[in-house]
């Protein structure tokens, strides 16, 4: 428990002091993210934030995993360090999809097909439990490249990506302690510590971005962290809070990015457009739309993450596919209620001009 305190502390200590340089650099160099008329900042901002996470991160992971016998944590971070390159040069000099995609697939295969974590059985949901080689591996990469870009797309206002993805890295560093896997949960609290020294400066008003740099690190490590703990807990036994469905309470861990995600691409399909093309219809967007300050859409989506995560512990002996339809069912209606309220405002504002 020391070393993955020290973690923790070491990897905000990092991030925290490595910051105000980065922010230092930024301004001389004129490295800013530029306001437009979709991003909901006004005023130039630093976007390097992602290298003090990963620097933090990666340090802490570096120091306080070398006692545990554990040797996919070297793929681990080879596979990090493509992320962070692809993402840090796109934030330089802007990266083709084509090559970001190249990028995180090479990433991926070190991932899946060399460090062997994979997504190998869905507990049951469908009636389905182990799945074949190739299946698991196709899973587990689409699994792996969904995760990591539904962090790029929530990083939308100020303190979003940064909150809920310490959440999730804190709430996997406790299942992997329950678990007893004391180097992945080592892992999971050196990002949390970093994540949090990042959101000194990064919540509303924010001094600095993560960038793409920031928001694909973020992404990669927990969506390894996401398949690591899915396998750990159908095949481990813990010391406490055992459950039936390790890819429902996942979900909910994640469900924040990953709902919105495929919320967002299933609105612009039916739309007949293409889901890749950016747009003012995240959650986010939608909540600032009704009034919403930085804060308090922030601290909505914070709640609301936490709370699937409650409801998922509290519901954790039910089946796995009772649990995730009613994960999904909750998350469509408490999308639909904020929707609701910006058509209504909506109509009422074109009522008044029309009148």
């Amino acid at each position: 428990m020391i070393e993955i305190t020290f973690a923790s502390i070491v990897a905000f200590a990092i991030t925290f002091w490595a910051i105000p340089a980065i922010i230092k650099v930024a301004y001389i160099k004129h490295l800013f993210d530029q306001p437009d008329e979709r991003k909901v900042h006004q005023n130039v901002t630093p976007r390097l934030g992602g290298v003090a996470i990963f620097g933090g991160t990666l340090f802490a992971i570096a120091c306080f995993t070398v006692g545990f016998n554990n040797h996919t944590i070297q793929y681990i971070i080879a596979a990090l360090l493509i992320i962070f390159f692809i993402g840090l040069k796109d934030d330089l000099v802007t990266l083709t999809p084509v090559k970001k995609f190249a990028g995180q697939f090479l990433a991926t295969l070190i991932i899946t097909c060399i460090a062997d974590i994979r997504i190998t059985s869905l507990c049951g949901i469908f009636g389905i439990y182990a799945l074949p080689y190739w299946a698991s591996v196709l899973f587990s990469i689409v699994t792996i490249i969904g995760i990591t870009n539904s962090f790029n797309l929530i990083d939308g206002i100020d303190g979003l990506a940064g909150g809920i993805g310490a959440i999730a890295a804190f709430t996997f560093g406790f299942w992997f302690y329950n678990y007893k896997e004391l180097a992945m949960c080592t892992v999971a609290f050196s990002l949390f510590g970093s994540l949090l020294g990042f959101l000194v400066y990064n919540f509303s008003p924010a001094k600095i971005f993560m960038g793409d740099t920031g928001s694909l690190f973020t992404g990669m490590l927990l969506s390894i962290l996401t398949i690591y703990f899915i396998q750990l807990s159908f095949y481990a036994t813990p010391y406490s809070f055992p459950f039936r469905s390790s890819p429902a309470m996942a979900i909910s861990i994640l469900i924040i990015p990953l709902f919105d995600t495929i919320r967002i691409f299933l609105w612009r399909l039916s739309k007949k457009r293409s889901p890749f093309q950016p747009d003012r219809n995240h959650m986010h967007h939608i909540l600032l739309d009704i009034g919403c300050s930085h804060r308090q859409a922030t601290l909505i989506l914070y709640i609301v993450n936490i709370l699937f995560v409650v409801l998922a512990v509290s519901l954790r002996n039910i089946s796995s596919l009772v649990l995730l339809v009613i994960i999904i069912v909750l998350a469509i209606i408490l999308s639909i209620i904020p929707i609701a309220i910006r058509n209504v405002m909506r109509n009422k504002a074109l009522s008044a001009k029309t009148a």
